[in-house]
C-alpha cells in the first residue's frame, strides 16, 4: 500500500471483547489508551463489539467514543465467523488503527484479521504512540526482554496492535457523551466448528485482580521455603506470585507468574522477595501503586522503580515479619 493510500484510512477502532452482555476489562484500558492517541493525531474513536451486544449501548454511554459498531451474533466466540463480521466492519469503516485486547480470543482473532489485510500486527505492546505521519508506534519487548522495539506499520493500513490485560490505564466515564450506534444482526455462523458450553467455571486465584502480592524471585533458594511466603502473603491478606525464574523450575505454575510471557499485574502493594529485576518482570508489575523490594544485592534492578528499596536478607526479614504479623 503507497504512503497516499494510507491517508484515506482515519481513526482508531477498539475491538470489544464481551461475553453475556458485558465488555472484558481490556475493552475499557483501550478506550482509554484510544482517546489518548486520538487526541495526538486528531482522529476520533470508534468500537467494535460482536456477539450479545444488546445491553452495550447503555454500558458504552460515558466513554469517549464517537461510534460503536455493535453486531448481535452467536455470544460463543468462533474465530472464522468473528473474522468474517469483524473484517467486513474494518473494510466499511476503514480505521487506521485497530487496537485488541491481548486475551486468549484477542489473540486469535487479529492475526486473522491482519492476514486478511495483508498488513501488520505487533502482539503484546507495553506502549504505544503516535507519529507525524499518523503511524502508530508500537513498542515491545523483544529478545526475551532484554530489548525495547518500536515497530512501524508505515506500508499497510489498518495497523494493527495487541495490548494485554491491566497494561493500559482504563477510562474513566464521563457525564457528556454522544455516540453514534450502528446495529447490526448476523446470527447465522458460516464457521464448519461448532462450540457447546457444558459449564462456566470461575477462574480462581487470579493474581491479576490482587490488592496485594507477594512476589518470590530466584533469591529463594528451595522449594520448600516458599511456604514461608506463602504465610507472609495469607497474613497480609494478600495472593503469592513469583518471576519466570521459580515457573522455570516447576517451582510455582505459570498462573502466578508476572512480567512479558506471565500476567501483567498493578495492585495496590507489591513485596518482592529475592527479585532481581529483569526488564521481563517489571514491564510487568511496573504500575503497581506501592513497591517493597527486598534484595540482598544492592545493584539489583528492581531497586530502580521500587518505592521502599530493602537492601537484606530475605531469610532474616520474612520470618520477622510474620512473627510480628502474628503478635499483631
Amino acid at each position: 500500500m503507497k504512503k497516499e493510500e494510507c491517508r484515506n484510512w482515519r481513526g482508531i477502532l477498539v475491538y470489544l471483547q464481551c461475553w453475556r452482555g458485558k465488555i472484558h476489562s481490556s475493552g475499557i484500558e483501550l478506550i482509554g489508551e484510544a482517546n489518548r492517541l486520538a487526541k495526538l493525531s486528531g482522529d476520533e474513536v470508534s468500537v467494535l463489539a460482536i456477539g450479545d451486544v444488546e445491553k452495550l449501548q447503555e454500558e458504552l454511554l460515558g466513554y469517549p467514543v464517537k461510534t460503536a459498531y455493535l453486531c448481535e451474533a452467536s455470544d460463543l466466540y468462533e474465530p472464522g465467523y468473528y473474522a468474517s463480521i469483524a473484517a467486513d466492519c474494518i473494510s466499511k469503516a476503514k480505521p487506521s488503527v485497530v487496537l485488541i485486547g491481548g486475551t486468549c480470543e484477542g489473540r486469535s482473532l487479529a492475526p486473522r484479521l491482519a492476514v486478511a489485510f495483508r498488513t501488520g500486527l505487533t502482539a503484546d505492546c507495553t506502549s504505544l504512540d503516535i507519529d507525524g505521519d499518523g503511524n502508530l508506534i508500537q513498542t515491545r519487548p523483544a529478545f526475551g526482554g532484554d530489548v525495547m522495539a518500536s515497530i512501524l506499520t508505515e506500508y499497510g493500513r489498518p495497523q494493527f496492535a495487541t495490548v494485554r490485560p491491566g497494561v493500559m490505564n482504563p477510562e474513566p466515564k464521563s457525564k457528556e457523551t454522544r455516540i453514534s450506534f450502528c446495529i447490526r444482526r448476523d446470527t447465522k455462523s458460516k464457521s464448519s466448528a461448532k462450540v457447546t458450553v457444558r459449564e462456566c467455571k470461575e477462574q480462581v486465584s487470579d493474581i491479576t485482580g490482587c490488592k496485594l502480592l507477594v512476589a518470590a524471585g530466584r533469591g529463594v533458594k528451595r522449594k520448600e521455603d516458599l511456604e514461608m511466603l506463602y504465610e507472609l502473603a495469607g497474613l497480609l491478606g494478600g495472593e503469592l506470585a513469583s518471576s519466570r525464574a521459580l515457573v522455570e523450575k516447576g517451582w510455582m505454575p505459570p498462573s502466578r507468574q508476572i512480567g512479558i510471557s506471565g500476567n501483567t499485574v498493578r495492585p495496590e502493594y507489591l513485596l518482592t522477595f529475592g527479585v532481581s529485576g529483569t526488564v521481563q518482570f517489571m514491564t510487568g508489575m511496573k504500575q503497581a501503586k506501592n513497591i517493597v523490594a527486598v534484595n540482598s544485592d544492592p545493584g539489583a534492578r528492581i531497586f530502580e522503580i521500587a518505592h521502599f528499596p530493602v537492601c537484606g536478607d530475605l531469610y532474616e526479614i520474612i520470618p520477622e515479619l510474620i512473627r510480628r504479623l502474628r503478635r499483631s
